[in-house]
Parts: structure tokens; sequence; C-alpha cells
């Protein structure tokens, strides 16, 4: 659904616009009580059966973009109760990141197969034939199947020739490569936590807008009114996200409209994470371990850990370069607020870890930044397109797509080796990796660089993008070739990347 307008994304646009909106008037976080009500106005409901339904659920989606938690309905709480320990500018994200909203799960059909109206009652009869516990039989002249008996093998469906057998499955649990999503007591989806890697897959595949993240938007605002100098580090998957008049020069301008004090290109260190893990690879493989997988996806690195411990050892060392960028800006101005700004849920749970946390002060998606822009009603066409983004390389600029990374430092190491065979593996979409990492664990990637993504088509499918991948994909590549240097031997912070780790 990623790219697609719909009642879904205005609901989650307004709600990221009010809290901006909220925060930039310097009132109160009290008022964000109110916020129900100007988001949903008047007295019929647009989508559920209830306004009173509907300004509950967005009640709770005002909590979770102010970085609060989803209440518990057994009990009458304030909106919002524990915002003053939340609001506050040094408020870090506390999991679980990933959230669904109880009363906004529709509690959708868990995987079955379904026979529909297409159904011939033909004499073949195959979708008979090859149920092997023969959970299928003719009613009323029409195919039935029996879900009692049904072992949800698909044999069926592949069989019939009308293709009158449907599969039917959660969106978010087929969309959850860790299987971290599970029927609840009542049939309403719930989240284990044990297993989520808050890649939030499963909140851009939810039809009814039910799973939510936590956010930081007020928190981001807040510091910027205080006065603290908030310098904005942004993913190179926000070339064209908002808008075709959001040329790189515009969005500089936008954001310093918003109040952020510069804007870098993460692509720099990007360079930096390229230049590091080539030389790693040159280093460790094979010598010292059987392959190497690289290190720049949290989810990627996250499932490993989960399900592949043992092989954690062979991710790359290297900082990614959301850290690699942040520790560079934060040399250059020491004091500073850092503000990564990117299209991935997970990012926000790797901006807290222990080793990490005071290199980048806050996270927002491209979501969530477009709600700020909206809150201060900027017009890209209006503004100038006289500021540089030109810090970064082709190559850094490339890691937004699937490919990029490794491609990345396959290039830089036969620049430096021209006789040298890299090898690489990869996937996208945690599915994908985990057979992947299968397979790197039953030996058949020795001497390979794996590269793993947890979105399918890279990081410009992240669960805080506005395009359709495809659209995305397009824009990055043109994006990556006007950049006016290509290598990261190019870069003008090559050497510096050993002073940051």
């Amino acid at each position: 659904m990623r790219g697609i307008p719909s009642l879904i994304t205005d609901v989650r646009k307004a709600v990221f616009t009010e809290v901006a909106r909220l925060s930039y008037s310097g009132a109160d976080y009290h008022q964000a009580e109110d916020l129900p009500y100007v988001i949903v106005p008047g007295d019929q409901p647009r989508h559920r059966e209830s306004i009173f339904l509907e300004r509950a659920i967005t009640g709770e989606r005002v909590r979770l973009a102010m970085g609060l938690g989803v209440r518990a309905i057994q009990t009458r709480t304030l909106m919002t109760d524990g915002m003053d320990a939340a609001v506050v500018a040094e408020q870090y994200y506390e999991p679980p990141l990933i959230n669904i909203i109880p009363y906004a799960c529709h509690a959708c059909p868990t995987k079955q197969y379904r026979v529909t109206e297409s159904c011939q009652n033909c004499l073949a009869a195959s979708c008979q034939r090859v149920c092997p516990v023969h959970a299928i039989s003719v009613e009323n002249g029409k195919s039935v199947i029996n879900k009692k008996i049904c072992i949800r093998c698909g044999k069926c469906a592949g069989a019939c020739p009308y293709h009158a057998i449907i599969k039917l499955e959660r969106p978010c649990e087929a969309a959850c490569g860790m299987d971290a999503i599970v029927p609840g007591p009542d049939g309403r989806a719930v989240i284990n936590q044990d297993k989520c890697v808050s890649c939030g897959m499963c909140l851009v595949s939810c039809p009814f807008g039910a799973i939510v993240d936590k956010g930081q938007i007020f928190q981001v605002i807040q510091s910027i009114l205080k006065g603290e100098q908030v310098i904005a580090i942004v993913a190179p998957a926000f070339a064209g996200q908002f808008g075709k008049h959001a040329t790189p020069g515009r969005f500089v301008a936008a954001m310093k409209i918003l109040g952020f004090d510069q804007v870098v290109e993460v692509a720099v260190g990007a360079d930096l994470c390229t230049m590091e893990e080539a030389k790693d690879f040159l280093e460790k493989v094979p010598k010292e371990q059987e392959f190497m997988a690289t290190s720049c996806c949290p989810a990627w690195q996250s499932m490993v850990h989960k399900l592949f411990p043992a092989q954690s050892k062979n991710i790359s060392m290297t900082l990614t370069p959301m850290v690699y960028t942040a520790r560079l800006v934060k040399k250059e101005h020491p004091g500073c607020k850092v503000v990564f700004i990117g299209p991935c849920a997970a990012k926000k749970l790797e901006a807290i870890r222990e080793d990490i946390r005071s290199d980048v002060d806050f996270v927002l998606t491209f979501e969530e930044l477009q709600g700020m822009l909206e809150a201060k009603e900027i017009d890209f066409a209006q503004l100038d397109d006289t500021e540089q983004m030109d810090q970064a390389t082709a190559t850094g600029r490339g890691f937004a797509v699937s490919g990029g990374v490794a491609g990345a430092v396959e290039r830089l190491i036969h620049e430096t080796n021209p006789d040298m065979e890299v090898k690489i593996a990869r996937a996208d979409g945690l599915r994908d990796c985990r057979k992947l990492m299968q397979q790197a664990k039953a030996g058949k990637y020795k001497g390979y660089l794996l590269e793993g993504m947890a979105c399918p088509g890279g990081c410009v499918a992240g669960a805080g993008t506005l395009l359709s991948v495809e659209h995305a994909t397009r824009i990055i590549n043109r994006y990556a070739e006007e950049a006016s240097k290509t290598s990261p031997l190019e870069s003008d912070y090559r050497g510096i990347e050993e002073k940051l780790d």
C-alpha cells in the first residue's frame, strides 16, 4: 500500500501535522487532549462505527506520535497521562517501538483457503484429488473446504484450473518476516516482541492502520525552540519523497525554515562505511571468518542476532552510515543535537543503544518530517533553489537501494585490487534474509560478502517512506548520477573514519 494515498495515510499525516503544530506553537502539552477533536471533527464517523471510536483511536495515535505507549482500556486515564516525562527534549524511545492499537485491529482471518464463486464444479475435481487429508467435498454444486480438517497446505489452490480457491491471511502477519505476529485470545493481532526486529513492514501492510510506531516530533521541536543547535542528517532515500518541487536545494531551505541549523547527507557516512567494510573484507575473509555480512540495516542485524547467534560474529563491525555521519557532525559541532531523518523505523531502536545514544539524539521518518512541513505550511515551489547538497559520492547515495551496499564495497575493492573477484550474495525482505543466513550457516557462502536488507527493495521501501518502491528507486538512481564524485576514494572525509570508531 506504500505510495498509494488512502484514508490511513491521510490520518497519519493529520496526526503528525497537528502534533508538530502544537509543539511549534509553544502550547502546553496538555492541549494535546484536544487533538482528537481537531483531527476527527464533526459528529459523524468517516470509517468506523462511531465517531467516539475514531477519536479514541486517534488519541492513541497522538500518544504514540509523542513517544508514549498505548493505554490499557480497562482503566480510565487522560490521553496525556505520563506525557510530562515523555515530551522533554532528552527523552529516548522506549520499547516496544511498534505497537498495535487493540480496538483499531479488525481481527482479520488467519491463514486459510477459501473457495470463491468462481468454482465451476468441474469434472476433473483436481482440488479434491490433491488434498492429502480429504478436506474438500462438493455441496450444492460447489467445492467446500472443511476447515476443521484442512492443514492449509495450499495444494488445492495450486491445482484449481479456474483459480477459484484463494489464500486468505492477515496482511500484517504475511508481511512479517520474523513470524512475530500471532492471533491473541480475542482474534486480534498481537506482536511477539521477543521476535520483532522493528522493521515496520507490518505497519505499512495493515489495511486498517492499527499498527503504529512511536515518534519524537514533539521532542525534536522542543529542542529547536530551546535554542539548541539542531542538525539534521538525512538518509539518501529522501530524494523525491516530498514531491517534484522538493529539489535538494529547496529541501535544505525548507529544513532551515523548520528550525534546523544545518543539513548533512548521511551518504557521507555511507562512503566511510564503504571504505571500512572493504578494508574489513580484505583483512578478514576468509582468514578470520568464513564470510562477511554488511552492517548497515539494523533490522537485518537484529534478525541475525536473534535467529543465528553463532553467525553474528560474521557481521561487519563497521559503524552504520547514520552513526558515522552523527559522529562526524558532533566532532565538528560539539554540543549540537543530531536528528537522523530517514525511511527506517528500526533506526529508532538503533539510536537508543548505549554505545550510540550519545551520537544520535533523535530519529524521525520521512512521514513524520512531512507532518512538520505541513505544520509550517511550506510550499517547496516557492523556495529558493540555491542551497547545495554535494557532500557525498554517487556510491554513498546508492546505499538506499537493494544491492547498493555490497555493490559499493565490491567496486571499491576492484579499484584497489583490480584482479580480485568479490563473490556477493544478497537478499531483501526478512524471509529471504533468513533463507540467505540459513544457507550461509550451512557453508554455502564461504568467502562471500553478504548483504541483507529487511525491507523488500532496500531502504527506499522503509516503513517511513512516502513513495512507491519503484518510483523511489528510479529517483535515487538519478540522484546518485548527479553527484560530482563517484568513488569513496574521492570523499573529502576520507581517512577520518578511524578517528570516529
